[in-house]
């Protein structure tokens, strides 16, 4: 399979690897960027599976909270230049949006665009969610929303916790939370890394369950270290507020969008040929 310039620039966007390392990582699996992705992780070429998506669409995120603070929604609703979306016209059209998500209910996307939405379209996604508990928010400059859910009011500790997960993206809560693939998955490339060094199987997978366990206290919110104060998890922060967070919800403008970037495709092109 010919590998293209737009192939390796997509690899290289979401690795951050060289050009010629997301070539070679392309050639080897047919150009399954998926599968590039896996294959560069076990032979230690990337780091991430993923960086932080490729964030090139704009838009507005909206959020909205009742003022019994027990239920929110969010909102992302994308427009094609920058300008757009600082505009009054198009930020009152997401509050109407979320006023819409928050009054009708409505159960997926199919069901909102039945709502006079006033050229809704551009409408990506939206979350809503109701609690017997706390629901606190954060929002970064309109680009990154967050809502969490507490077990129980408190106002402060839940703008907290919003604000590390807007900064520090996990995965999930709690380590029970893992999907059980996506761990499998983990270990897998894991224990091809720790095989290319030749150790005694048992040392191997010794090693393998202690890099599971620092991978897992970096993606799990309780077990990441508190951005406020990281000399504490979050799951300390909470103990000692007597209090668990349910779930969060995290959305960041135009995450998985890909905006053409032509000139920067021939620049690529140009240096696979060269090389």
């Amino acid at each position: 399979m010919q590998i293209t310039a737009a192939m390796v620039k997509e690899l290289r966007e979401l690795t951050g690897a060289g050009m010629m390392e997301c070539k070679k990582a392309l050639a080897e699996v047919g150009g399954d960027t998926e599968a590039a992705i896996e294959w560069m992780r076990k032979n230690g070429m990337a780091k991430a599976e993923k960086k932080a998506g490729r964030i090139a669409a704009e838009g507005v995120i909206g959020i909205l909270v009742n003022d019994d603070s027990n239920a929110a929604c969010l909102v992302e609703v994308n427009c094609e230049t920058d300008f757009v979306s600082r505009g009054d016209d198009f930020r009152n059209f997401v509050a109407r949006i979320a006023s819409l998500v928050m009054d009708k209910a409505p159960a997926g996307m199919e069901e909102l665009a039945q709502l006079p939405l006033d050229g809704g379209k551009s409408v990506r996604r939206f979350t809503r969610i109701e609690s017997d508990g706390y629901i606190g928010s954060y929002s970064h400059g309109g680009r990154i929303g967050v809502l969490v859910e507490l077990d129980k009011a408190n106002a402060d500790l839940a703008k907290d916790i919003s604000m590390h997960v807007a900064a520090s993206r996990p995965v999930c809560v709690s380590e029970a939370d893992m999907p059980a693939e996506h761990l499998q998955k983990e270990r897998e490339i894991l224990l091809a890394q720790a095989s290319q060094s030749n150790k005694p199987a048992e040392i191997i997978e010794k090693m393998v369950d202690g890099r599971i366990k620092k991978y897992l206290s970096e993606v799990t919110l309780l077990g990441q270290p508190f951005v406020k104060d990281p000399d504490q998890s979050v799951g300390k922060l909470l103990k000692s507020a007597s209090a668990a967070v349910k779930t969060f919800v995290r959305y960041e403008v135009g995450e998985g969008i890909e905006k053409k970037q032509e000139d920067f495709a021939e620049e690529v092109m140009a240096q696979v040929k060269a090389g």
